[in-house]
């Protein structure tokens, strides 16, 4: 399925940028860059709750993936 795993990738890719900013934000003793670094922080994990959220409509409403669940089990 291209459009769940692409999702499951870009929430990846998502949740490494984060940890990427959380990191930045404890590093530097800069508060200004400090704050930069936990607003871009809470303005990802918004991205990621959206794809989360897209991602669970699409495996609760999509045929195809109820199907591929079926075929696994």
């Amino acid at each position: 399925m291209t459009v769940q795993s692409d999702l499951q990738k870009a929430i990846a890719q998502c949740q490494s940028l984060l940890g990427t900013y959380e990191v930045s934000a404890t590093s530097t003793q800069d508060q200004t860059a400090k704050k930069m670094f936990q607003e871009l922080g809470q303005d990802i994990q918004r991205h990621i709750d959206h794809l989360n959220n897209r991602l669970s409509y699409l495996e609760k409403n999509n045929p195809m993936y109820q199907q591929q669940q079926q075929a696994q089990q």
